[in-house]
């Protein structure tokens, strides 16, 4: 009897290991780049055996919170700004233009760089490919 291998699943990851880490404490200052010398609030739920948590947050102050919030202002902060292009046929497309970044939180420790991504760049688009 062939016995049947599992090659083409990916492993599953350890995601006690992962709520674990998101709970990790660091610090910090937040940025909101959108409106200065106010005050960011919002509700925040990051994985599923947590509770709903309240979170008030005041530009250019130091915060200590968990890394999966920390996490969260970082990767959500960001809105894209559109504009109407041309197609080939002359017909009016939206295409996303550019990211702006609205606020963040800039760490005050050594942190994974594919995890925090401040650096504000404009998307780049590939409109027309000839070969």
């Amino acid at each position: 009897m062939i016995e049947k291998t599992n090659i083409n699943k990916k492993a599953k990851p350890n995601l006690k290991f992962l709520r674990d880490k998101d709970r990790q404490k660091v610090t910090g200052i937040f940025d909101y780049k959108e409106r200065p010398g106010q005050t960011l609030k919002f509700r925040l739920r990051i994985w599923k055996e947590d509770p709903v948590e309240f979170w008030e947050f005041v530009d250019g102050q130091t915060y200590t919170i968990p890394l999966g919030v920390a996490k969260h202002l970082n990767k959500n902060g960001i809105k894209t700004a559109h504009k109407f292009v041309a197609d080939r046929s002359g017909l009016p497309r939206t295409k996303v233009s550019k990211k702006i970044r609205r606020f963040g939180f800039q760490s005050l420790e050594f942190m994974d760089p594919a995890d925090f991504s401040t650096a504000d760049s404009d998307l780049i688009t590939i409109e027309n490919v000839i070969i």
